[in-house]
């Protein structure tokens, strides 16, 4: 990340250099990575056999020290494994379709479920994704009182400080927050200098049950929320675009046009393409402000484009990144 340039000029910057306004959702299922990542964690998982057999052996009844020992050690080598796996798929994925996109969207959650080794294995992916000139968007949709929020915005943009030294975050770029405890909370990741792409209308089918609901004054609360992204986003003095984005499902494209008179300057993370239904060619009002107002998300269509297209997964992913950068790029 680059504290001095606002968000806003960063995006615009790294969308015309790469001529794509595609984003690479990373959402691993250790049961769905590539073969290769597969066959190379396999491999991990017979080494940590051979190393740990005489610890788990030491095991003689169910409530042994030995047991609990054994235990822990296949926790942690299931976990090591699995981490291997999602690690090498998530690289493999950016090496084929990163060429073709301006950023990353890591699913926290994804990683979170694995355990301790979850966090290592995000740390690779990010890592290798800032080799590949890409930006770093975290998806963890964070929001909680402020206090909490302020340690959010520490793990996920900057530095914890301890008596022994700065703690480092993931620098991420930009990433997600739920607005629904209000302004205050918000406030410690907008600080951060980072892109806060706040939830407002959701790709979901449920978004429906909470965000259309009809406020006081007749309108649906993602207008209220446009409202507030609205007033929070500072724009870029090279590009006018808001550091403060919104993220608007693709899967409800009748809502961008109204979304834009509410947040005229505010880039658009939008996902839901693909698997969830969202048709990159009706997204068009997203990009109002210029190629860098809106964001394509894409996961599942990409990695798992060899489902629907065969051929090896790397090739597929590629054609398929790339026929989105393609079409989206027609839009701005």
């Amino acid at each position: 990340m680059s504290p001095g340039i606002p968000f806003g000029d960063r995006l615009t910057e790294a969308v015309a250099r790469r001529e794509s306004q595609i984003v690479l959702g990373l959402d691993p299922d250790p049961a769905r990575v590539w073969p290769a990542a597969r066959e190379a964690a396999d491999a991990l998982a017979v080494d940590l056999d051979l190393t740990t057999t005489g610890l788990r052996g030491r095991a003689t009844s169910p409530a042994s020290p030995g047991a609990v020992a054994g235990a822990a050690i296949g926790a942690w080598r299931a976990g090591t494994v699995a981490s291997a796996a999602v690690a090498a798929h998530c690289r493999a994925l950016i090496d084929a379709a990163g060429p073709a996109c301006v950023a990353v969207k890591p699913q926290l959650a994804c990683f979170e479920r694995l355990g301790p080794s979850g966090q290592t294995a995000l740390a690779e992916v990010v890592a290798h994704a800032r080799e590949a000139g890409l930006l770093v968007l975290l998806d963890g949709k964070r929001g909680d009182v402020p206090v909490t929020a302020a340690a959010y915005a520490q793990s996920l943009a900057g530095e914890t400080p301890s008596p022994w030294g700065a703690l480092p975050g993931f620098a991420a770029d930009a990433f997600t927050a739920n607005p629904l405890l209000g302004r205050d909370a918000l406030a410690p990741l907008v600080a951060t200098g980072a892109g806060v792409f706040v939830l407002v209308r959701t790709s979901n089918p449920g978004a429906a049950d909470v965000l259309d609901l009809l406020t006081s004054g007749g309108a649906p609360l993602w207008e209220h929320l446009a409202g507030l992204v609205d007033a929070l986003g500072e724009p870029g003095p090279a590009s006018g675009l808001n550091a403060v984005g919104a993220v608007a499902g693709a899967t409800v494209p009748r809502h961008l046009a109204r979304m834009r008179e509410l947040m005229p300057a505010t880039p658009f993370l939008l996902p839901g393409v693909g698997a969830q239904g969202g048709d990159v060619a009706a997204l068009g009002p997203a990009f109002a402000p210029g190629r860098a107002g809106g964001l394509v998300s894409a996961s599942r269509s990409i990695a798992e484009a060899s489902t629907q297209a065969g051929g090896a997964p790397a090739d597929a992913a590629r054609r398929e990144a790339e026929r989105l950068r393609e079409v989206a790029w027609g839009l701005g």
